[in-house]
């Protein structure tokens, strides 16, 4: 049997970006997807645009909404890790898209999937394009996807996209997106994944993918400097200040003159 792939997209007021995620994941060519939308009561129109996704696809694909309160987008991130039953998990935003009608059946078939066998990847990534609001492919990330992830290569930054970062569902749930960092939880949850997988010496696979489309509409600026500080702090925590310092000496530099 093939695996069932869960995907877990985090809303909050997101009516004018969702419905291209919500198609997006209704166009996949793959049968044995679980969707999975953590709701924080949102206040537009969000509500429908799910309700209408669910009438048109709950018959191809297992779609359940979750919707209550939260405390912010990693907190609702580990009430889906609570939540799914897919042997593979994702995380795709409102506003990002698969990149084609086939990602998550080149997933699968890359998991080698056989039921009752441990030894399958604990995680497989890929590329992800910077779109437009009209799904026009404007670059690719400047951190592209190392040829072989370890767990020195976050040491350069995010690598790999979260989104295009598909991890083993029972190796996350032993790893919940810790709640003291607001903007780059992410980051850290990808380094203990990685760090996980070496334990265990579990393969760790590159696609040779492009598996998202990246809305490019960015953060403000003062929580995008808020993240990248966030994330110096979290390559400190796991590489060392002075191996941290070395390779980001000059953004260490303009961010501090900047504040």
């Amino acid at each position: 049997m093939n695996p069932l792939i869960t995907i877990a997209t985090v809303t909050y007021n997101a009516e004018a970006t969702l419905e291209r995620t919500l198609e997006s994941v209704a166009q996949q060519d793959y049968a044995r997807i679980e969707h999975l939308i953590i709701d924080g009561c949102s206040t537009d129109h969000t509500l429908s645009l799910v309700g209408r996704y669910v009438e048109q696809n709950q018959a191809r694909h297992n779609i359940r909404l979750i919707c209550e309160p939260d405390n912010g987008l990693y907190d609702a991130m580990n009430k889906a890790l609570l939540n799914a039953t897919g042997e593979y998990i994702v995380f795709l935003n409102a506003g990002d898209r698969l990149h084609s009608t086939d990602t998550i059946s080149a997933i699968a078939r890359q998991t080698g999937w056989v039921k009752g066998d441990h030894r399958h990847p604990a995680i497989l990534y890929g590329d992800t394009h910077l779109v437009d609001a009209e799904g026009n492919f404007l670059r690719r990330r400047r951190l592209t996807p190392p040829e072989e992830l370890k767990f020195k290569s976050f040491l350069d930054g995010m690598r790999v996209c979260h989104q295009s970062f598909y991890v083993r569902t029972d190796l996350a749930k032993q790893e919940p997106y810790d709640l003291h960092y607001r903007f780059s939880a992410d980051f850290d949850w990808c380094i203990r994944l990685i760090l996980l997988a070496a334990k265990r010496r579990l393969r760790i696979v590159n696609t040779q993918l492009v598996l998202t489309d990246y809305l490019n509409e960015g953060m403000t600026t003062r929580n995008h400097r808020a993240s990248l500080m966030e994330r110096l702090h979290i390559m400190a925590h796991y590489y060392g200040w002075p191996a941290t310092v070395l390779r980001h000496f000059w953004f260490i530099v303009r961010a501090v003159i900047k504040r």
